[in-house]
């Protein structure tokens, strides 16, 4: 997966919006105003996905390319390392439990106006 494909997936998502709210390198993915998926747009690629934390700790144990999330708080965030070492599918599957992550946080008018918008 490169930036590109990342992009275009995080944007098929339904109501997601993408900015630079820290600065000119740290693309943010949000849904409905809140992060779900931070990555960079220089240098090697990462992105910063939302997880459960058991499973942010699984995560981590069973692959290098994962690691504790960077400057974010590393009970719910990951760091994973857009090496190849895991396949885009893999990847997928973390991008969407990231944004599920986020929108099961929403208020119940917000889970509401986004099943709206699907």
């Amino acid at each position: 997966m490169n930036i590109e494909e990342l992009r275009e997936y995080c944007l098929s998502k339904t109501a997601v919006s993408e900015g630079f709210p820290f600065d000119e390198e740290t693309l943010v993915f949000k849904v409905l105003d809140k992060m779900f998926l931070l990555t960079n747009i220089t240098g090697e690629l990462q992105m910063n996905v939302k997880c459960d934390p058991e499973k942010a700790i699984e995560l981590r144990e069973m692959y290098s390319s994962v690691l504790p999330g960077y400057h974010m708080n590393k009970k719910y965030w990951n760091t994973v390392v857009i090496d190849g070492s895991v396949s885009d599918r893999q990847l997928e599957q973390w991008i969407d439990d990231s944004y599920d992550q986020v929108v099961a946080k929403m208020t119940k008018k917000k889970q509401n106006e986004l099943m709206n918008l699907k």
